[in-house]
Order: C-alpha cells, then structure tokens, then sequence
C-alpha cells in the first residue's frame, strides 16, 4: 500500500513540475510575442512616408566597419581561446554559449537569411552570430534597434527583420 501511495505522490509531483514547465514556456512565450508585437508596432511607425532604393540628395553609402566588429565577437566569445569566459557570455546573453551555438546551428539550417552572403558587389555581408545576438539582445533586454547597433553594427530595418525571422524560425524549428 505504502508502495503505492509513494507511486501516486510521485506521479503527482511529476505531472505538477510538467505543469509549471508547461506555464513558463506558455508566458516566456508570451512575452516573446509580445515583444515581437511592440517591435513591428515600431518599425511600422518609423517606416511610414519612407522612400527606399537611391535617390539623388540622399546620404552615400558609409563603411561602418561591421566586418571588423564581427570579428571582435567571434574573438570576444566564440574562439577556443576566446576573451571573456562562458560566465560572462551567460551574463551578457541571459545563456550559455552551447544554448546559443545550438540554437544558431537550428536557425541557420532553417533559415538560410542567417547565414553569412555576399552583395552584389561582392561585399561580405553580416555574420551570423552578429545577426543572432542583435537579435537576442533585443530580446533578452529588450533592448532598441539603435542600441543594438552600436553592439552589431546592423541598421533598424535589417535589425527588424533578423527580429522577426528569428521568431518564426525559432516558433516553427522549436
């Protein structure tokens, strides 16, 4: 009888611990998609009345050296030998560096947006993990696209879209 009484009590605590694992994910997901909401909301207010392509009296292209700062990230976090230790990307990214490598790998397989491309004049684009962790930045603090820039060199409307390929990448792969 003993034998099962501790089998039921255990089933008990076992589908509880199911239960609040199931709520956590059910309003971490909830709050992503929030933030995804607020994002758009955003994007869609500051895009209103903007013209795209070139156009004469516009700004010239300007070299903002995002190749040099992507490879200050990989060596900052994703090298062997890399400048800061797993604990400070933990701290800094809110996971750990295997979580994140995991997920990329994921997202990259689904989504070939995230992977690394040249221009049409042969300009290597931005790294993947440049583009990841704009996006996880602006999740994890939810954090603007102007500050996100300052970290991975990205522009809002590249930003944005990173933001939400991620999110249904993520959604659809997870």
């Amino acid at each position: 009888m003993k034998d099962v009484r501790r089998c039921l009590e255990r089933q008990e605590r076992e589908t509880n611990e199911r239960n609040r694992r199931a709520d956590e994910t059910n309003e971490l997901q909830r709050q992503v998609d929030e933030q995804v909401v607020i994002t758009m909301a955003l994007q869609d207010e500051e895009n209103q009345g903007r013209h795209h392509g070139s156009q004469v009296g516009r700004r010239r292209n300007v070299d903002i050296h995002r190749h040099s700062l992507g490879k200050n990230l990989l060596e900052d976090y994703f090298i062997p030998t890399s400048l800061y230790y797993d604990v400070d990307f933990r701290r800094r990214f809110r996971m750990q560096p295997h979580l994140f490598n995991k997920v990329m790998h994921d997202i990259c397989n689904y989504d070939a947006y995230f992977i690394q491309k040249c221009d049409a004049a042969g300009v290597l684009g931005l790294l993947q993990e440049q583009k990841l962790i704009a996006v996880i930045r602006m999740l994890a603090y939810g954090a603007s696209a102007d500050q996100v820039d300052e970290i991975a060199r990205m522009g809002k409307s590249t930003t944005f879209e990173a933001l939400v390929r991620f999110c249904q990448a993520f959604e659809t792969v997870h």
